[in-house]
């Protein structure tokens, strides 16, 4: 008896084989990993979206109260202020935690979401330690270099908050933009950090407490800028993996 090769059963599955196969194996692209196909069939959590969206915005409010130091506001007046917003910014860490537990599908990465927001609380842990430096060193009043680390925290904090809303969005040509705008912002706070500690150690006449007292309050605020740097680093990094 001739033989064909298959059967006719057997070649009929192979037809329905390749008229089902999925476009993307036609494209020559991966099949999709288990979590995604999972993502794809069930809906998804985006609470995680406003949470993160809640902690950039108090985090903008404690650079604010703490470039107020800067206008006149007693320093124990803005570490009332930052901490407060702190231990807001504490609780909503708390709540994404537990969400994470809850939450069987999440709109991103598990490990990403605990990123992004641990590195949001970073800059608010930061200003609030800058905030309890100015009352417990009795700093008088701001020098111009802190005036201008504060500042330029602000604007950071201000970028963070008006475009991390892209994230939840998918606009990730915007993330990638501010990465690049806010990485200028750290470059210049870099700068006016160097020079500053600079001054600091070529000053003849300066007192050794007032030497310490200020690099320990200018490597905080420089500290708090480098975070939020990190943060568009891995708003960029989400950016390129979903994009």
């Amino acid at each position: 008896m001739l033989q064909t090769g298959c059967d006719g059963a057997k070649c009929a599955r192979k037809r329905w084989t390749r008229r089902q196969r999925p476009a993307r194996f036609a494209r020559g692209e991966a099949p999709m990993a288990l979590q995604d196909v999972i993502r794809w069939l069930l809906p998804r959590e985006d609470v995680f979206y406003g949470l993160i969206e809640r902690q950039s915005e108090l985090c903008e409010q404690a650079a604010r109260a703490l470039a107020d130091f800067a206008r006149g506001v007693p320093a124990e007046k803005v570490r009332e202020t930052v901490q407060e917003l702190e231990h807001q910014a504490d609780a909503i860490v708390y709540e994404i935690e537990d969400q994470l537990e809850r939450v069987f599908v999440t709109p991103i990465d598990r490990e990403d979401i605990q990123l992004l927001a641990a590195s949001i609380d970073d800059i608010v842990d930061l200003i609030n330690l800058t905030a309890r430096t100015f009352e417990l060193y009795a700093v008088p009043s701001p020098s111009p270099p802190m005036v201008e680390l504060m500042n330029i925290l602000v604007t950071m904090t201000e970028l963070l908050k008006a475009e991390l809303p892209a994230l939840r969005r998918h606009e990730y040509a915007k993330l990638i933009a501010v990465g690049r705008v806010i990485k200028t912002h750290e470059k210049e706070g870099d700068r006016v950090f160097r020079n500053a500690v600079g001054e600091l150690f070529h000053d003849p006449a300066i007192d050794a407490k007032v030497l310490l007292r200020d690099k320990e309050v200018l490597e905080d605020l420089e500290k708090a800028i480098d975070k939020c740097e990190t943060v568009a680093e891995r708003l960029k990094n989400l950016a390129v993996k979903h994009g």
